[in-house]
Formats: C-alpha cells, sequence, structure tokens
C-alpha cells in the first residue's frame, strides 16, 4: 500500500480519503479549513496543518480542490517538501486552460504530473465507484493503480501526456451531460407546476420509459422532496459550465446547453442556493 497524500477535503476529497483508509492506504490529508479535514482522523488519516506538512512523506499526492489557481496555490505551499520520484495525481476539475501551468510546476520540481479527473459526484465517491480518467506517462501507472482502485469502479487511461489535457477534456464533455441533463429535469419540473399541473406527475410519464435513468430519477426525488442536499454544489456547477464554455470556444464549439444552464445556475446563485446541490437550479425558474 502507498503513502498518499490528500491535499483537499471537500464533499469528494473525504469521501475518496475514507476510501483510500479502508484499502489500506496511509493517508495525509490537508485543508485550508482544517476543521473539514479532521474528521477524517476517526478513520485513521493524519491530519497536517500546511501542504508541505501533508506531502513530506508521500509517494502520491492527490490534489482535490475547487479550481487551477487553488490547486496553484497548495502544490506552491508543498513545495519545500516536494522530492523527485513523487507522482501527483492532479483530480480536481480545473478545465484546460491550467494545465500547462501544473505540469510546468511538476517539471520544475522534479514530479510526475497526472491529469486524472473523476467523474461522478457524493454517492459514488463515497461508494468507491468513480470514473477515473487519467493521462500520464507509463511508468507513473502501476504506484497510481492501487490507489485509482481504492476511488473508483474504472480507470481509463487516454494517453501518456498529462499536460496535454486529454482527461480533462474528456471530464468536461461528461460533466457537460450531467449539467445540462439537471437543468432540463428541473426546467421540465417548473414548467408543470407553473402550468397548473402536480410535478409528479411529470415522474409518471418517464419513469420506466426510454427516458427513464438512475440519474433523472435522482434529481426528480431531489426536487419533488425539496431536498437538495449537496451531492454537487450549484457553485460548483456553474464554475463547471464556465471551463466547458472556455474549452468549447477553443474547440470552435457551440454549447448552447451548457450556457443556457450556466445562465439557471448564476441565478440559483443569486437566490442564495450556492452551496445547495445543483438540482436547485429548480428555483431559478421562478421570481425575477
Amino acid at each position: 500500500m502507498s503513502d498518499v497524500a490528500l491535499l483537499g477535503t471537500g464533499i469528494m476529497g473525504a469521501a475518496m480519503g475514507r476510501n483510500l483508509l479502508k484499502a489500506g492506504h496511509r493517508l495525509t490529508v490537508w485543508n485550508r479549513t482544517r476543521a473539514r479535514a479532521e474528521p477524517l482522523a476517526a478513520d485513521g488519516a493524519a491530519i497536517a496543518a500546511t501542504p508541505a506538512e501533508a506531502v513530506a512523506d508521500a509517494e502520491v499526492v492527490i490534489t482535490m480542490l475547487s479550481d487551477g489557481e487553488a490547486v496553484l496555490a497548495a502544490m506552491a505551499a508543498a513545495a519545500p517538501s516536494l522530492r523527485p520520484g513523487q507522482v501527483w495525481a492532479q483530480m480536481s476539475t480545473v478545465g484546460v486552460g491550467p494545465l500547462d501551468r501544473l505540469a510546468g510546476f511538476a517539471a520544475e520540481h522534479g514530479i510526475t504530473f497526472v491529469d486524472a479527473p473523476v467523474q461522478g459526484t457524493r454517492q459514488p465517491a463515497e461508494q468507491g465507484t468513480l470514473v477515473v480518467l487519467a493521462a500520464g506517462p507509463q511508468d507513473a501507472r502501476a504506484a497510481l493503480a492501487p490507489v485509482f482502485d481504492a476511488v473508483g469502479s474504472k480507470t481509463l487511461w487516454l494517453d501518456e501526456d498529462g499536460a496535454g489535457g486529454a482527461a480533462s477534456r474528456l471530464k468536461l464533455a461528461a460533466v457537460s451531460y450531467g449539467i445540462s441533463m439537471t437543468s432540463i429535469v428541473a426546467e421540465s419540473l417548473a414548467l408543470a407546476r407553473g402550468l397548473g399541473l402536480d410535478p409528479a406527475l411529470f415522474g409518471e410519464v418517464v419513469t420506466g420509459g426510454p427516458m427513464d435513468s438512475p440519474y433523472l430519477q435522482a434529481k426528480l426525488k431531489s426536487i419533488l422532496s425539496d431536498d437538495f442536499t449537496t451531492s454537487f454544489a450549484v457553485r460548483n456547477a456553474e464554475k463547471d459550465t464556465r471551463l466547458i464554455h472556455e474549452a468549447a470556444a477553443s474547440g470552435n464549439v457551440r454549447v448552447d446547453l451548457n450556457d443556457a444552464a450556466g445562465e439557471r445556475f448564476r441565478r440559483a446563485l443569486a437566490q442564495g442556493h450556492g452551496d445547495e446541490d445543483m438540482s436547485a437550479t429548480y428555483h431559478a425558474s421562478f421570481g425575477g
């Protein structure tokens, strides 16, 4: 088993950390807000006061933070303890833009950079069934295999160039589907309500038919039960719509559904739903 440093213990990071511990890895964690890291101590993790302390003895460093700037800041703080031979699995959703800087930072410090965002939200993270999308050199894969196996049900290796961003590009395409689907479900339920119907009737129409899916059922249940417990927060979804738009523009692709979803998320943010699950985009259909 490996000595792993995990920088970032939010909803996803904390769940991944617990699965790493269950698999027998030795884990040291750091989070900017220490209180969010401390619950992992009960599962066997060591809690570090700084990123440098967290990575000091690590063979594998995982970053699971909000965006590229947060990742770069954490790794810069870790730099005094980084050493050649360490493997850095960058598993946050940062889009394509920051990858050159992140890979350049890794090269400057002699560590191996692997672009490895995950597909999935809170429940798959807790169950250890995330899909790991990875790009990086062959010689890093043996070290990462038991780590990725602990947090995911499948690892899809795309190429050997982490800086090339194949994994992050595929992640954006996949998350675009989830974001757009959530917005469509929310808008359909809001439309039913606005037309004077019980929104639950929409569920009766689609359940069991060709348009049904476990994902649709999860978001349907969230909205109909008014339970917006966070699986993937509105503010993170809104951030991802911007990353998707930027990446699409570089490929001369229009992403109309993604952009419309982004507008809905921004309205939901303005209404105070930023920390709720992205299904709270339902509220964006009402009001100003």
